[in-house]
């Protein structure tokens, strides 16, 4: 077939190539050699792919044996997409029920992390880690549905975090032992006593060093190096109360730690103090130390009782210095009241989706605010209360004590509009008279993991995979 017009060099196609969605770009390749040579342009499908995610694995599309990496990325993951925001059973996942702890299930990470700088669309090995009350940890192949390895038995264990960077996981069992271990091989790499029951654990980086924070019983915030596990600071944060709320600042500078067990106790930002009791708190991602909290605002009604508002204040963290001196400072720049119904004991779920946008869930309900306090979206999707949420760029994936998932995908109205959720469908777990519920959800770009409470005791996992 000729060429349509031989005044259009290919320069210019490729430009008004820009304007077409994938499918009409595979479609006009066809039309002639010289289309053809412009719409296989790398340049092109790796604009597309910078415009539609903004992120990419380079190390993965930047192998040279694989012929037109950028357009191999491009329909790879957005098939994946579709898969994933369909969700038809048997077409577009598989649901796999890994088997082998013999108590609850307290933690459960992606052993390589779930970042999408290290997300690999052409080849896949995912290995997810999980901690027991049994005393064990172990480590699971999603995609063959396998156990990897499971560790000796020790005291029942309470927590587990992942350090992606070093490829090890860091356990704490009931008496308050860390621990570190390979994530691929499930070797012991350290320990150490804390000497303190249900501690907490913030894992976090800062310039090539792995650090972990732990929030033991007593009020006290320990910092040790990983994955020797040697002892780096210890500071009283409160007295007689559990520190079991920790968060850590997108620049790492900051540390948040605080206590859910007494509304009277003021949060830490290490070193700094005067922030209001909160319920749950978050960093936002896109911002070096911006703060979002959930807090109770109680007020009297006219008829003379109390109601246990929340409010939602936002505070900026930053260090002044002058010739003499540095100073920390906690400024506050938004504060608002949110109608969230649901009691002080209540657990709120809070998530950030940017520097603009609040994931919230309390009982049965869902929601998308604004840092304003502006409601953007509701969602009720459940029967029973939301126990877990697992948040990122492309979704937002609820877990209930309905022994149900909900899967939510990200729209924006617009360039420059605000983000929204829209509702997708619903994975199920299996039975209710084996289950309990889900308790914990997390998911990477490929998979999703959740934990289902045995009524024996004994919890399983349920692995929904979806293949590009």
């Amino acid at each position: 077939m000729e060429v349509v017009n031989p005044h259009i060099n290919k320069d210019s196609l490729i430009y008004i190539f820009t304007y077409l969605e994938y499918d009409d770009l595979i479609n006009a390749s066809g039309v002639c050699q010289d289309w053809h040579d412009a719409a296989e342009t790398p340049w092109l499908w790796r604009w597309m792919c910078l415009q539609r995610w903004g992120f990419c694995n380079l190390a993965v599309v930047g192998r040279e044996h694989q012929r037109r990496p950028w357009k191999r990325y491009f329909l790879r993951r957005s098939h994946l997409e579709e898969k994933m925001s369909q969700g038809r059973a048997s077409s577009d996942f598989t649901c796999k029920s890994l088997r082998g702890h013999t108590g609850r299930v307290v933690g459960l990470v992606y052993s390589e992390g779930t970042s999408t700088q290290s997300f690999d669309i052409c080849s896949r090995n995912t290995t997810i880690c999980t901690a027991s009350s049994d005393g064990t940890v172990r480590a699971w192949d999603v995609q063959k549905g396998e156990q990897l390895w499971c560790s000796p038995v020790q005291s029942p264990l309470t927590g587990l975090v992942c350090d992606p960077e070093r490829g090890v996981v860091i356990t704490v069992d009931s008496a308050g032992l860390v621990k570190t271990w390979e994530a691929q091989t499930g070797v012991e790499v350290a320990s150490y006593p804390t000497g303190s029951p249900h501690c907490s654990l913030l894992q976090y980086n800062i310039n090539n060093r792995s650090f972990l924070s732990v929030g033991t019983n007593q009020g006290f915030l320990s910092t040790l190096v990983c994955p020797a596990l040697s002892l780096s600071s210890r500071l009283a944060v409160c007295d007689s109360f559990p520190v079991n709320l920790l968060r850590v600042s997108p620049d790492k500078k900051w540390v948040l730690a605080a206590s859910k067990n007494n509304a009277n106790f003021s949060p830490k930002v290490i070193y700094a103090e005067g922030l209001t009791s909160c319920q749950a708190a978050v960093f936002v991602p896109t911002r070096p130390a911006r703060l979002a909290t959930i807090h109770p605002l109680a007020s009297i009604h006219p008829r003379g009782h109390r109601s246990e508002d929340k409010a939602l204040t936002v505070f900026d963290v930053n260090m002044k210095k002058t010739k003499y001196k540095s100073e920390i400072e906690v400024q506050q720049v938004e504060s608002s009241t949110l109608p969230l119904k649901c009691s002080r004991a209540t657990e709120i779920l809070l998530e950030a989706k940017d520097g603009s946008t609040l994931v919230v869930a309390a009982d049965l309900e869902l929601w998308l605010y604004s840092l304003q306090g502006v409601c953007l979206a509701s969602f009720k999707n459940h029967t029973e209360p939301i126990s877990s949420i697992a948040v990122d760029s492309f979704r937002v994936v609820t877990a209930s004590r309905d022994l149900s998932l909900r899967v939510l995908t990200w729209r924006k109205d617009g360039s420059k509009g605000p983000w929204s959720l829209e509702s997708r469908y619903h994975l199920l777990g299996g039975s209710h008279t084996m289950s309990r519920g889900f308790t914990r959800v997390a998911c990477d770009y490929s998979s999703i993991v959740a934990c289902a409470e045995g009524r024996d005791g004994k919890d399983v996992l349920k692995v929904y995979t979806f293949t590009s």
